[in-house]
């Protein structure tokens, strides 16, 4: 994977996140956190862009977009 170029983007839809923590907790580099029940990216540039907040998050509330400008 190292060797990968990852060109997307982390997304956020805060009326769809509901709160509930979990992809706060299986991000591995824990940039994530809750502000106001809603989630948060702390640290934007430590994201691995792993993509462990989007399989968890039952709501869809979080997601990694591709780059539009990159082909």
């Amino acid at each position: 994977m190292a060797n990968q170029k990852n060109n997307k983007e982390l997304k956020i839809v805060k009326a769809w996140c509901k709160g509930c923590g979990i992809c706060v907790e299986f991000c591995p580099v824990k940039i994530l956190g809750l502000i106001d029940e809603k989630i948060h990216i702390n640290d934007i540039d430590k994201c691995i862009k792993c993509g462990f907040c989007e399989l968890r998050c039952p709501d869809y509330a979080i997601y990694l977009e591709e780059d539009k400008n990159e082909k």
